[in-house]
Order: C-alpha cells, then structure tokens, then sequence
C-alpha cells in the first residue's frame, strides 16, 4: 500500500512531536451558559438571581444584564470580562421576560478532575481549539503528567482535585496565562481567585518534563484508577467477548492491536498514519481510536509472570457489536506485515469481541509447541542442575528405598493383611538362641553328621550308636 506524497510530508511534520496531549476541561461556570441555571435559561430582566449563600464560586460575565435583584454568596466573586460587562437593576417588568422568577445558579462543587467525561484532548493546541478532539482511554482521558491543561481562555470555573497524593502535569492555562514553572503557578493558587477555582485535599503542580521519548510514553494515571473508574458508568454491552483494554474502566465491543515495537517506531507518525490511510474511510468514520503505550506483564507457559514490557495498544471502537472494527483490525494486520519493518513494528497481536485473535488465525498451533518446547527444557536443565549438585555433594539427595526393600523390610503381607511368620522351631533355631547345653553343640556331635554315596546321615541321640549294615 503506497502513501501518497501529502501524506507523507504530513507524517513528517509530525514525526517532530512527542507523545503529550493537550486536554481542556469542559465544564465553566460562566454566568451566560445557560446549563448554570436551574431554569435551563440565562436570567432577565425579570428575574431574581441567587446564588447559595453557603456556596464559594468565581463567576465569569461576558455581558451586561438587566435583573430585578441579585443574592451573592458570602465568598465569591464575579469576573468582568469587558468594559461593558455588569449588572444593573431595574423596578419595571421586561416584557420579554415575562413575571420574573428566580433563578438559582447551579452548585459546581461535584466536579472532579478525576472525571474523565469532563475533559477533551487533541494532539496540538490548533486542534484543541478546533474542536478536533482525540479519543482516549479512560485513565489518558484525564490530564498526565506529559500534558499541557488548558481552562478556557474566557471563561471561570471550580474543580475538584482531592486526591491521596499530589497531582502533575507539565502546564496550566487560566484565562489566558500560562503557567510553566510551579512557583508561578503557586502564587496564583494563594490568590482569591486560585481558591475558588481549584480546590480538594491534592496539590496541583506543573512543570513536569515533557514526554522525550519518540516512541511514545506511558501515562502515570493508573495509580488514580480507583479514582477515575469510580466516575465512570459502564453500558451493557451486545458484543460475544467484551474486551478489557489496558487503562479502560468498562468492557468495550470492538478490537484491540498490541504492537513490539523498535526504537525506530514513531508514536505520533503512527497515529497519523492510521488516522489517514483507514479511519478517513467513509466506512470507518464511526470508529474510534485510542492509541496508547501500555506496560504488560509477559507469561512463560500462560501463567507464570517473569518480566514486564511495553507495547503499543490500538483500541478500536464501532460503538456497535464491533463489526466494523473486526474489519478495520484485518486492514491494520495487512498493512503491518507490508510495511511494519520501516516503520519500527516488529510484530502484532490482536483480539476482537467476536473471539477472532491472532492466535488463532495466524495458527495457535506453533505458539503451543514452542511453549512445550520451551517446558520440557526448563525441567531437564532443572532434573541436571540437581543430578549435578548431588554428584558434587553440594546438595544431598533423600534416599528412596526400593520397592524390594519396603517389601521385605515391612510387615506388611502381600495382599496388605498382617504377615503369618509361622512359628518357632527349637529344632533349627540358631545356637545363640537355645538354652545352654553343654554337649548338644560339641564338635563331636557336629561331627556325627556325615556324607555318604548313598545320601545325608546323621545320628540319632536317642539310639544308641548301631550299624546296621552289619
């Protein structure tokens, strides 16, 4: 598959990027949006406006308003954005207002930074402002330690961050001013405003480095997953074999595409690369790809851990039963056998929510017999190292007596009953173990057992000594 000069020259251009995103938050409490009010609509002329009076909240005002009263907060405060913005009351019915009611503005303290449906990423900042968003697994779809942070440049908010431990990223826009160094951002933190915007048990830090690595970086957010996962209501799912993906709080319908990668991999020309080629597809256009570096313990023999490694994970969404994602996976396989080599792909596995994976479509077969292969030599080198080590005295084996042995030795008959062992004939005892007579032993009277060609003789003490051959 051969790509055509643009998008080459575009997969250049953006060979220059690392892997940081920009995220925005979303929600403001900005007096003209209208979802700040519990009427769904902007106050007028009419209306009386309160705000609750236990409640802190900073409140942006692009206009000016007409209103019959207003009721402020004990601590808060109203943000003018221009010359001609404010407030002024008037006694006398609007008449495009109606009878007046009172509008009460909505509370913002719920809102949390560890929200991920309360954020939007995009590559570049162009993006961002352009509405070109960038979808993401949950844990990247909150800010990383990698990202800049953006808060609209016109606009107030109040956020949440509460957390068991400080939060990082790299910067932090507010109305316009960007913060870049933590002592900086530390000082408008302290500052009326600061307080009523950002608040929680965390501290928010910025200044961290930049993600350097071409290949991309790994988000640090797991360890907020509890966090993240709780503000995250996950949908049934229609799909056979719901899939997992690293970083996801929910099981998703759709594919998955682990890549090895080299050092020569692109993390961002990769993006654009499948972004371009097959997702601007009219076919693919309600796919969703979220593309991330992921660390994954590999196994030896399927269950026992023994190193850690990274992989590109390529999550592919159809927002359906995962049809179209299957399909768009097949494309993605067959463009890296073409051209994965010079592009730093070294190899690629995937699953789907219908059961299709690449072990089984690219033959499970050679994988099951290397890994026997692979068993059986890890337990003659084991059976050797022993043999060795005993041969050496360095280690002692236990010794294992011989069935003979245990048969002999035992007390135990052959057909597991008590063994019969008859009963004692003083006749053929031992000599030791008979009562002391002096001459039943002698050596004449051994002697008087005697050999002949006719047979075995011996004499009998209760006759007297007789030849009978005489």
């Amino acid at each position: 598959m051969a790509l055509g000069h643009g998008v080459l020259l575009l997969l250049l251009y953006f060979s220059l990027f690392t892997d940081a995103l920009y995220k925005q938050w979303i929600p403001d409490t900005n007096f003209e949006n209208s979802t700040n009010w519990d009427k769904g609509s902007i106050p007028c002329g009419s209306d009386q406006v309160a705000f609750a009076a236990g409640r802190r909240v900073s409140v942006y005002v692009e206009e000016s308003h007409w209103i019959a009263g207003m009721s402020l907060p004990v601590d808060g405060e109203l943000i003018l954005a221009l010359s001609g913005s404010g407030f002024a009351l008037t006694e006398t019915e609007d008449p495009d207002c109606g009878s007046g009611v009172i509008a009460q503005f909505k509370d913002s303290e719920s809102l949390k930074w560890f929200d991920p449906s309360l954020w939007v990423a995009a590559s570049t900042s162009d993006d961002l402002h352009r509405g070109r968003y960038q979808f993401s697994v949950h844990e990247e779809s909150v800010p990383c330690q990698f990202d800049d942070v953006e808060f609209r440049e016109a606009s107030s908010f109040r956020v949440d961050i509460s957390s068991d431990r400080d939060v990082s990223v790299k910067t932090v826009s507010v109305l316009g001013n960007k913060f870049t160094q933590n002592s900086d951002f530390g000082q408008y933190l302290a500052s009326k405003s600061g307080k009523l915007q950002f608040h929680g048990s965390a501290s928010l830090n910025v200044g961290a480095s930049g993600c350097a690595d071409i290949t991309g970086c790994i988000c640090d957010n797991s360890r907020n997953r509890d966090k993240i996962c709780a503000n995250v209501k996950c949908e049934s799912l229609a799909c056979k074999y719901p899939l997992h993906p690293v970083g996801h709080c929910c099981g998703v319908c759709g594919a998955i595409v682990n890549l090895q990668f080299s050092s020569a991999f692109n993390f961002e020309s990769y993006r654009q690369r499948l972004l371009h080629l097959f997702l601007s597809q009219h076919k693919y256009a309600s796919v969703h790809m979220a593309m991330s570096k992921v660390s994954k313990q590999q196994k030896l023999l399927e269950w026992v851990f023994f190193r850690s490694s990274q992989e590109i994970q390529v999550l592919l969404l159809d927002g359906k039963s995962g049809n179209l994602a299957d399909s768009l996976t097949q494309d993605i396989v067959k463009d890296i056998h073409s051209h994965g080599s010079n592009i730093g792909i070294e190899q690629a596995e995937f699953q789907t929510s219908s059961g299709a994976s690449s072990n089984h479509r690219q033959g499970s077969e050679p994988g099951v017999v290397v890994g026997a292969v692979v068993g059986v030599l890890v337990i003659v080198a084991f059976l050797s190292v022993l043999v060795l080590l005993s041969r050496r005295r360095v280690l002692k084996m236990p010794f294992l007596p011989s069935l003979r042995s245990m048969k002999n030795s035992g007390d135990i008959g052959e057909l597991g009953g008590p063994l019969d062992h008859g009963f004692d004939n003083p006749m053929f005892d031992k000599p030791t173990m008979m009562p002391e007579e002096p001459e039943l032993y002698a050596a004449d009277k051994i002697k008087a057992v005697t050999l002949t060609p006719s047979g075995v003789h011996f004499v009998n003490p209760v006759y007297d000594e007789f030849d009978f051959n005489a």
